[in-house]
């Protein structure tokens, strides 16, 4: 008599996928170099010093005399007269162009204003009325 033992039919095992994880890195900022150079630096002797072109020179300032008072007044220069002046041609453009513009708009917004605030009297006027007249 042989004894039977029975088997167990397992079911294949889950496929699962390996993590691999990966040493981390790290970026190191780099720099150039800054050169400083010591304090005690002199220009070699076989070489010429550089060449300062450095303006001396003030531009005249003109004056312009009044006779009658005896003063002294500065004259700008022509750059100066003609910035200034074009800056005020452009205002003065742009303001008289803006003007004709908003002029009937503000017209109309005052009418309707005027319409607006004659209302609101009107109606408080019939309000005291009421309260008057029934006490």
């Amino acid at each position: 008599m042989s004894i039977k033992i029975p088997t167990a039919r397992l079911p294949k095992p889950l496929n699962i996928p390996q993590m691999y994880l990966r040493q981390p890195t790290a970026d190191v900022p780099a720099f150039r170099p800054i050169v400083i150079p010591p304090a005690d630096l002199e220009r070699p002797e076989e070489t010429q010093p550089a060449k300062e072109e450095k303006s001396t020179e003030q531009a005249e300032v003109r004056k312009l005399e009044i006779p009658v008072i005896d003063i002294k007044v500065p004259v700008p220069n022509g750059e100066i007269v003609a910035t200034a002046v074009t800056t005020a041609v452009v205002a003065v453009a742009t303001t008289t162009v803006a003007q004709t513009f908003f002029e009937p708009i503000q017209k109309n917004v005052k009418k309707q204003l005027q319409k607006r605030v004659d209302a609101w009297k009107k109606k408080r006027k019939e309000k005291k009325e009421k309260v008057s007249s029934a006490s």
